[in-house]
């Protein structure tokens, strides 16, 4: 084998051998609330963090597992459990990127927003807000956001 071809070899494996290692890193996850595939809850983790991204898993704002007869103290109850799983993390809600909103009867638009956007003290991060029909236990509003920690 000529030596530019062996040259050109170990330029590629080099390469290879970096992006694995890159790959790998960026494959390392931290759960949040986590369940087990053999276990009896939820098949599902409350948050998944990678690198300096989390991924926060669709949540309720119940009380005791009702639903408040308030909806703006379940948006604050939904609010308050995002806000909990970020500095479970080392976040703020202002980490907050976007955020999805799910929403059993849209005329519950405004009350959702006078809660919300106490929540915030920097920008407010990208959003929907959608109209949803029947949420899980009769909810108003689930709430999954993506967050990503500020330098």
């Amino acid at each position: 084998m000529s030596k530019a071809i062996m040259q050109w070899l170990s330029g590629v494996v080099a390469v290879l051998v970096l992006c694995t290692a890159q790959f790998s890193a960026a494959q390392e996850r931290n759960y949040i609330n986590p369940s087990s595939p053999g276990g009896s809850g939820s098949p599902f983790s409350g948050a998944v963090m990678t690198d300096d991204t989390l991924y926060i898993s669709g949540m309720l704002g119940l009380e005791n597992g009702q639903v408040p007869s308030d909806p703006a103290q379940e948006a604050r109850n939904v609010l308050n459990a995002i806000q909990g799983t970020l500095e479970e993390a080392g976040m703020s809600m202002d980490d907050l990127v976007y955020v999805q909103i799910f929403c059993s009867d849209v005329s519950h638009y405004d009350a959702f927003n006078a809660v919300y956007r106490t929540y915030f003290s920097q920008e407010f991060p990208a959003r929907a807000f959608i109209g949803a029909g029947t949420l899980l236990f009769d909810a108003r509003f689930e709430i999954q956001a993506i967050a990503v920690k500020r330098p």
